[in-house]
């Protein structure tokens, strides 16, 4: 028996805005059961010696130190702006 009914299928495809039609529902059905039987194949694994974790590996944060540089010249940056003037680089207006 299949723990996901195509109904659900379609209403997860609706809130996704994705339009799906009848056989790709049955496949999304039988995926996502297969998926869900998956998971549920972990709860049988005996964790009850394994120390809980973040993360499997042993990992830190490396953070070099943080030095100013200059930046590039002016007239460099603005060769790749499609549209300038002053020294700045112009942008459609997008506020009325």
């Amino acid at each position: 028996m299949s723990r996901i009914s195509k109904e659900q299928v379609y209403h997860v495809a609706n809130l996704a805005r994705l339009e799906i039609n009848d056989q790709e529902a049955e496949k999304f059905t039988k995926q996502l059961d297969d998926i869900i039987n998956l998971a549920e194949l972990l709860n049988e694994v005996d964790t009850s010696n394994i120390k809980p974790t973040s993360h499997v590996l042993n990992i830190q944060n490396v953070m070099r130190e943080d030095v100013a540089e200059e930046g590039l010249p002016r007239e460099e940056v603005l060769k790749n702006a499609p549209d300038h003037k002053d020294g700045q680089i112009r942008v459609p207006s997008i506020i009325e």
